[in-house]
């Protein structure tokens, strides 16, 4: 794989930075000055995250109690932690959300910003200053991007960190979510959490659902011999109402202990809202809130990262 390379899109405005697997698309507002501190150390910071991984790679294949060295493998262990003490769970569950909060941290330090993003693959972690906003494009699957709405956020809002997981994005899935997106303080516990709820999206044991051992397709994978979903078969409406009951029951707790501010969880056409967004545009989906009678904001941003 070729090393870490740098080039501004062709809008002028986005930095790309892309190093072997590593995929960031960087976008700053502010002064130019300060823009143009925050694009050279997001690529002095960038240029040394996948060497630092992989000399702690055996440790965050695996949960541990032992906090990894690296400031981007600390993010990992940091977002995974208290995850693991109940379920099975690496600090690989949390790497693309990590990389992204790690490089705007490193563009925050030295730069004072309007706006900031750095988007991996989807896994992104943004900076608000005061009195500005996002919206963030939301899709129902990775695959074939269907914007089903947008997530409203202003600097008011503590959501920081947006990522979403399911066995048709890039990571391997226990489950058979077509897409969970999340939304949370960090990109990190974003990531980590998209990662079990998609997990929680399932059906033990449906013979429409096609699994086969991570280590087969993929053998120096953290998840093993864990049976991983590779393709999904016709669901009825009840099959579908029932995975997504255990992933929005899943999800349900995870925002009573304040790991996640909200999440949408869609599989064969149909989404679940669990927690507290503001939706644009929001088509067929209703939100617990809805549910409940109550009113939900429906605000435009200025921009979709």
């Amino acid at each position: 794989m070729s090393r870490m390379q740098a080039a501004m899109l062709p809008d002028g405005r986005r930095l790309h930075l892309q190093d072997g697997p590593i995929d960031l698309i960087v976008g700053a507002e502010g002064e130019p000055e300060h823009v143009a501190r925050a694009h050279d150390v997001a690529k002095l910071r960038f240029s040394t995250i996948l060497d630092e991984l992989c000399d702690e790679l055996p440790l965050l294949r695996q949960p541990t109690d032992r906090i990894p060295q690296g400031a981007v493998a600390a993010r990992m262990w940091r977002a995974t932690a208290d995850l693991a003490k109940t379920q099975f769970i690496t600090p690989m569950a949390a790497v693309a959300g990590a990389v992204a909060e790690e490089v705007l941290y490193a563009m925050l330090t030295v730069a004072t910003l309007e706006r900031a993003h750095v988007n991996n693959g989807g896994d992104i972690a943004f900076h608000l200053g005061p009195w500005t906003e996002y919206n963030i494009g939301m899709v129902d699957r990775p695959d074939m991007p269907n914007l089903f709405s947008k997530a409203h956020i202003d600097w008011t809002d503590a959501v920081r960190g947006i990522a979403t997981s399911g066995w048709r994005g890039r990571s391997f899935s226990l489950g058979i979510a077509d897409a969970v997106t999340v939304l949370a303080v960090t990109a990190s516990a974003a990531d980590a959490a998209a990662t079990l709820i998609a997990n929680a999206v399932d059906l033990p044991g449906h013979p429409a659902i096609l699994r086969v051992p991570a280590r087969d397709i993929q053998p120096d994978n953290d998840l093993g011999s864990r049976l991983v979903t590779r393709d999904v078969g016709p669901l009825s409406a009840e099959d579908v109402a029932q995975a997504l009951d255990r992933g929005a029951a899943f999800a349900q707790g995870l925002v009573r202990s304040g790991t996640i501010i909200a999440t949408a969880l869609h599989l064969a056409g149909e989404t679940r809202v669990v927690g507290d967004v503001k939706l644009d545009q929001p088509g067929r989906i209703e939100t617990d809130a809805e549910r409940k009678g109550e009113k939900i904001p429906r605000l435009r941003g200025r921009g979709v990262p």
